[in-house]
């Protein structure tokens, strides 16, 4: 089995907007975490020869990740080192229409080690897709972050997804949630 780590969406303006004035502050310090959670798991992975795979969402027009404006900019702590793949998607699903299959065909991965934002989303989408495509995933239970949505608070929304995700399969594979710091590469 080969293992890649997949890092979605972890971009400067990701959660501009997701909470109210009182709430942002909130949000902003546990992506912060999160943050460094996905820095420390990706040095782990390139330390032990694993494939990084960074996904960019490119949207347009005023939106707060329209491509080429400064929210669109990924997070420097997680940016892809020289020769780490870099896909870049317009949908939630980050194999919709982008390059991550080929990616993940030509280094032979077969499981996948997925963390980033948003949430109910890109993680949750690109997660059950994985699976009915034939990659086990191991979902980083601490390691993916939203924003406060209706009556739901970003934390509520999480353990809702990491409990429903964990077990989550398609045939002979399957969703495990764990901590970053219980992934061994």
């Amino acid at each position: 089995m080969t293992t890649a780590l997949l890092i979605i969406d972890v971009q400067k303006a990701i959660l501009n907007g997701a909470g109210t004035a009182a709430r942002q502050p909130i949000l902003d310090r546990a992506l912060d975490e999160v943050v460094a959670r996905l820095q420390a798991i990706q040095q782990r992975a390139r330390k032990a020869g694993v494939p990084v795979v960074v996904v960019q969402h490119n949207d347009v027009g005023d939106h707060r990740l329209a491509k080429g404006q400064p929210g669109w900019e990924l997070r420097p702590e997680i940016a892809p080192a020289a020769g780490e793949a870099l896909v870049h998607k317009t949908a939630c699903d980050s194999f919709f229409d982008t390059d991550l299959q080929d990616e993940l065909e030509r280094r032979g991965v077969t499981h996948l080690v997925i963390g980033g934002c948003m949430t109910q989303y890109c993680v949750d989408t690109t997660t059950r897709r994985a699976v009915t495509m034939g990659y086990d995933v191991t979902l980083l239970g601490d390691g993916h972050m939203t924003g406060d949505r209706g009556a739901l608070t970003y934390d509520q929304i999480i353990a809702h997804h990491n409990m429903l995700l964990d077990g989550f399969d398609a045939g002979k594979c399957a969703v495990t949630v764990k901590k970053t710091a219980e992934v061994v590469f």
